[in-house]
């Protein structure tokens, strides 16, 4: 039988009080002031001194093929968004929310463009600016260059979501969730193909260059004389700070669409304003984590970043627990258009709010004990190298598979612990899981700050080896930071997983909101239906259908990561094939008389990256879309929940497998166990090897896959309702759309499969594979 009607018990609300208007206003203010704040940490950043005129040399070469790449990627995605944006107006419903829907998926791509844009645009800059802070002055002013860089992103980050969010609340008032639909979907989609993009394209010049310079030459990771060293810089740009700030920022929109969608529906008027109230208190909390972030002295740097998260974390919880109490009433009698529930809004709102943020805290917690470089799990995994590669690949593969295992079981308790605030209302038990999101993303500023620290520290110490001009206290500093960068990218990945978990369940729950109004608005009882039909509405999961459809949602999520990894393999082998050719045909190169060209291989990735990141996209967009209109709408909520289960446990073991791998190569590159050059060594290179693909490809683009799914399944349920239940006719016309889907999914994946998984099949054809396509 059908689930409970989500909206049955709630009214409409038909515009927002002069008050609740205000607040909203207030709350775009903010978002405002939060962009204005990230403009005078850029300007703070720019003002550090750049060093030496060889590390701007360098750091220029990064700039310039980052800016490349982006722009290419840019043109090659507003193919996909122009299509979107024209398929929007043919979905069903009224004219001006669909024009609206439309329009504001075009305005959600474009801030988490922009967001991607501005990361990699200041963290190209900071990069020599921290490594020249730590030659000339020292750890704690190489850090504050470091994390203020991140709070620009952050803040970015938190201004245009709310900004955007108050924005279409003001103008649409009781139409803004179905609006936001789109907002959320055009940020999702930029988001995954950044992710997938970007990844592609670091991992397959950090792979690359590893394999040849680490292993096969014996050469320092950022040599100059690597072919590959400058491509691995810009990567670290385009994919860790573009598309990771582009994934936070689509969490962000998404999760308070989903909240502003259940939010209408629970708690009526005020629904629609406190989940924009939450996160804007998390735009104060925001600055002042990141000006808390200052490392004492002999302190470790990823000791004052935890600190100044936790303070920012509590001073979160208090204020939004203070908003709950000074704006919502004590019972639901109380609430304009609300639902009907025993539970006390205040209660729901202040524990859902609190939930997620000790929920950002456990992960923060949980993956750094997982992965940091003074915890055993990781320590074990460098341990494992003294016994060679396979046992380092053994042992961070365990490693993953039991931390997500934890990592789920603890957002899974933070779900439950959620929905059980509902009191029996379904409506309201979905809504406090969105707040739980919305109290999560109170530290999204800070989280996105940690985030954009890990490249930039990276790269601050790429440009000071190849630079040759910090040395002896200033590269140790250097290495430190570069360590807590591993560790932080790790812990928000954590984060950012926690965060799609809980915005797929709250949009599961619009999903069925979505349907189950279609339904009504045909005026046709299910009851009346033939059973065949019937059966396509089922949500029992013995149904046949529902089985299947949960099966196909967990093999995408497979599918997903395994066609990200094979493009990062396929890339990897060209870059290998082109940095090999050069070291034989240039020997100059590795005397230092001849300078490598760092342009071919730049071209190679970019190249190779936007080729390969079409297939995970239409992926991501088709299969929902055959499973709804070919198995039913009990199918596709049982597609999506196979989806979630699946995708959480995969991103999580993707995530900490890789960052274990990546800080076990660190340790032993410090000195343990022989120290570089060692056959221990050499081993923990060939696990962060295999690691890269899985931390910073796959496992995160499974968090905007995610998402996407969930909103095509949204979006797409009024026409799936509307063909399921007419006449014969239309389950030719549905047939039709879900055959056809599942055409283009096959012709993609057929395509890129005949690709091969090389590049090429000889070390005496470098040409060739340095040009496979």
């Amino acid at each position: 039988m059908p689930g409970p009607h989500i909206a049955a018990d709630s009214g409409a609300v038909d515009s927002l009080s002069s008050g609740n208007l205000t607040i909203v206003g207030v709350v775009a203010a903010v978002a405002v002031v939060a962009l204005v704040v990230a403009a005078v940490f850029r300007r703070e950043v720019l003002a550090a001194a750049e060093g030496t005129t060889r590390m701007q040399e360098i750091a220029k070469a990064v700039q310039e093929g980052a800016a490349a790449y982006l722009n290419r990627q840019f043109r090659t995605l507003g193919v996909f968004v122009v299509i979107v944006f024209l398929l929007l107006f043919a979905l069903p419903g009224d004219a001006d929310v669909r024009i609206g829907r439309s329009i504001f998926f075009v305005v959600g791509a474009a801030f988490s463009a922009a967001i991607g844009y501005l990361g990699m645009s200041l963290a190209v800059r900071a990069n020599v600016r921290v490594a020249a802070a730590a030659r000339d002055k020292g750890a704690e002013d190489a850090m504050r260059v470091g994390f203020r860089t991140g709070g620009v992103v952050g803040m970015a980050t938190v201004g245009l979501g709310l900004l955007g969010a108050a924005i279409v609340v003001l103008i649409y008032r009781a139409d803004a969730p179905s609006v936001l639909e789109g907002f959320g979907f055009g940020a999702a989609l930029l988001a995954m193909f950044m992710r997938v993009g970007g990844g592609i394209f670091t991992k397959a010049a950090d792979v690359g260059a590893d394999l040849v310079g680490k292993v096969e030459q014996g050469i320092p990771e950022d040599d100059p004389r690597n072919a590959a060293t400058i491509a691995d810089n810009v990567g670290d740009n385009v994919g860790d700070c573009a598309g990771m700030a582009a994934d936070l920022f689509e969490s962000y929109a998404v999760m308070l669409v989903a909240a502003l969608i259940l939010g209408k529906a629970a708690f009526g008027e005020e629904g629609l304003v406190f989940p924009l109230i939450v996160p804007a208190l998390g735009a104060v909390t925001a600055v002042l984590g990141i000006l808390l972030t200052r490392a004492r002295t002999g302190e470790s740097g990823l000791t004052a970043i935890n600190r100044a998260f936790y303070i920012s974390a509590v001073v979160a919880a208090v204020l939004c627990a203070i908003a709950a109490f000074v704006y919502l009433p004590g019972s639901f009698a109380e609430l304009t258009d609300a639902t009907t529930s025993d539970a006390n809004p205040r209660v729901v709102a202040i524990v859902a709010v609190v939930l997620g943020i000790v929920l950002a805290s456990v992960i923060l917690a949980l993956t750094g004990y997982f992965t940091g470089t003074d915890k055993k799990p990781t320590q074990d995994v460098a341990e494992t190298s003294l016994t060679g590669p396979a046992t380092v690949v053994l042992s961070g593969i365990s490693l993953g598979l039991e931390s997500a295992v934890y990592t789920a079981l603890v957002i899974g308790a933070a779900v439950y612990g959620a929905f059980l605030l509902g009191s029996g209302s379904v409506v309201v038990s979905l809504f406090a899981i969105a707040l739980a999101g919305c109290g999560l993303l109170t530290t999204v500023g800070v989280i996105v700050a940690m985030d954009t620290f890990g490249p930039v520290s990276d790269n601050a110490q790429g440009i000071a080896e190849m630079s040759g001009d910090v040395t002896g206290k200033g590269a140790r500093i250097l290495t430190d930071l570069d360590a807590v960068g591993n560790t932080t990218k790790a812990i928000t990945k954590g984060i950012a997983i926690a965060t799609a978990v809980l915005a797929a369940t709250a949009l599961f729950g619009s999903y069925t909101d979505a349907w189950q109004t279609a339904v009504d608005d045909t005026g046709v009882s299910l009851a009346s239906l033939s059973e065949s039909l019937q059966q396509r509405f089922t949500l029992d999961i013995a149904n046949p259908n529902n089985l299947v459809g949960l099966i196909i949602g967990a093999a995408v999520v497979f599918l997903f990561s395994g066609l990200a990894i094979t493009a990062v393999s396929r890339a990897a082998g060209a870059v290998v094939y082109e940095v090999r050719k050069q070291f034989r045909e240039n020997p100059g190169i590795m005397t230092g008389k001849t300078r490598p060209e760092y342009g071919r291989v730049v071209d190679i990735c970019t190249r190779d990256s936007l080729r390969e990141l079409a297939t995970p996209g239409l992926l991501a967009v088709m299969a929902p879309i055959a499973v709804g209109f070919g198995l039913g709408i009990g199918a596709l909520a049982a597609y999506l929940a196979g989806a979630i289960a699946c995708g959480t446990l995969m991103a999580v073991f993707l995530a900490n497998s890789g960052g274990a791998w990546d800080n076990a190569k660190k340790l032993v590159e410090d000195g343990a166990h022989g120290g570089k050059g060692s056959e221990a060594h050499a081993a923990t290179v060939i696990g962060d090897t295999v690691g890269d693909p899985f931390k910073d490809t796959a496992g995160p683009a499974i968090n905007p896959l995610i998402k996407v799914m969930n909103l095509v399944a949204v979006l797409i349920a009024p026409a799936v309702v509307q063909l399921t239940i007419g006449d014969d006719a239309n389950t030719a016309v549905r047939t039709a759309i879900a055959l056809a889907a599942v055409v283009v999914i096959v012709a993609a994946v057929t395509v890129s499969r005949r690709r091969g998984l090389a590049a090429a099949t000889s070390n005496a054809e470098p040409e060739a594979a340095s040009l496979a396509r």
